[in-house]
């Protein structure tokens, strides 16, 4: 990418108000819809986008009038209904074990069952949330591209459920809240191809008693490695490797703690490298449950192994892992090699505008994507933890406003 060339401006037009069509799918060929922001993403960062751009005067599309109104928004989600990732999270996971669920800006989380799956909980506030504030998310629909046409950003959307029938929408500003389950993250180690068990990424797991039938490789360092180490170890026996020694946090997470983790992301995303995770800076926390993993030796990690056979894996110094990981014998045959190695942020139809820097991720200023300011990324970097999104979505809308969006 040229970093040399002038990031795109709006001009000093007011915002376009010729919305003669209604928002209606089409095989292709029709005009584009004109909207002010559009927002790509219905989980917590794309909802909180969406409230701060009710809260600023945009009206929904879908709800009455909006054709005439001066200013607009649309909320395109991919997903057949609300709840973002949470969604998708195997259904063994209670509200007691999930980390990370946060109010959404307006409306507070009411207390939960704690032994109500999040799968289900989740969604629920979410579907609330939407309704109470009227953002009219457009689903199941996905955005396949997002080029630049003159002043306008252009947003070419298909329906999940019936391909044949495309929508573009043309505005001035763009909101990305894609978020990564999409990409599932699958690293390459020899031997991978030839492995004759099973191999499940955490993106597909479900149950733990689908892998009660032989032994299992958990994969991973994070907390989705971690939470399913010592669900499996409940139906059959585990092994957990990770690729650098665990790092317990036996502290309080405090603001101050989640300012530097935040801070080193940051870091990260205004020198265009791809961002770490927040778990990967904050370590993960000795909670009770954790505690007692460990000591009944389900949580106690081995190195990286250094190749995959037919049957299982092999260390080639087996006995000698170094200081945070415990050794073992030098073979493991597996059943299933259990993939937790997380996620890449899901940014594939933002490749026609050419965006990523020669470090392999994208230059940002907070939510503002340097090369084009006109788009906003929220739930990257260091808006990646869901109270994070919730402040990177007021930050989008207030840095579109201050563009000249709206």
């Amino acid at each position: 990418m040229d970093d040399s060339r002038t990031a795109p401006t709006l001009d000093d037009q007011p915002p376009d108000t010729r919305r003669s069509r209604r928002a209606t799918p089409s095989a292709g060929g029709a005009a584009p819809v004109d909207v002010t922001v559009a927002v790509i993403g219905a989980g917590q960062a794309g909802l909180a986008a969406a409230y701060h751009l009710r809260r600023a005067g945009l009206v929904a599309v879908g709800e009455r009038g909006w054709q005439d109104a001066p200013a607009t928004f649309v909320v395109l989600d991919d997903a057949p209904q609300a709840g973002g990732a949470w969604q998708h999270r195997w259904p063994a996971l209670t509200m007691a074990d999930a980390h990370g669920v946060h109010d959404l800006p307006g409306m507070p989380l009411v207390a939960a069952d704690p032994a109500e799956p999040a799968a289900r909980a989740v969604p629920y506030y979410f579907a609330q949330y939407e309704e109470a504030f009227e953002l009219h998310v457009q689903r199941p629909v996905r955005v396949e591209r997002v080029e630049s046409s003159q002043d306008r950003l252009l947003v070419r959307s298909r329906s999940v459920e019936r391909p044949d029938e495309v929508l573009d929408w043309r505005a001035r500003g763009l909101i990305n809240a894609s978020g990564t389950w999409q990409k599932p993250f699958w690293p390459a180690y020899p031997g991978r191809g030839g492995f004759r068990g099973r191999q499940l990424h955490s993106h597909d797991f479900r149950t733990p008693e689908e892998l009660a039938d032989g032994h299992v490789v958990v994969i991973g360092g994070g907390t989705s490695a971690v939470q399913l180490a010592l669900l499996l170890a409940r139906v059959t026996t585990t092994t957990w490797v990770t690729r650098r020694p665990p790092q317990w946090r036996d502290e309080e997470f405090t603001p101050e703690v989640g300012r530097d983790a935040v801070a080193q992301v940051d870091q990260r995303t205004r020198a265009g490298l791809p961002p770490q995770s927040i778990v990967s800076v904050t370590g993960l926390p000795l909670t009770p449950a954790y505690r007692a993993g460990i000591d009944a030796g389900v949580l106690r990690a081995r190195p990286m192994f250094d190749r995959i056979t037919a049957d299982g894996v092999e260390w080639d110094s087996p006995d000698d892992p170094g200081d945070g990981w415990v050794g073992g014998p030098a073979q493991v045959g597996a059943r299933t090699l259990l993939w937790c190695t997380g996620f890449r942020a899901s940014l594939d139809h933002l490749a026609p505008l050419g965006l990523r820097a020669p470090g392999g991720g994208i230059v940002m200023d907070g939510t503002r994507v340097v090369a084009d300011p006109r788009i906003q990324l929220v739930g990257y970097g260091p808006s990646a933890s869901t109270v994070g999104a919730n402040r990177a979505g007021r930050e989008a809308v207030r840095n579109l406003r201050a563009l000249g969006a709206f």
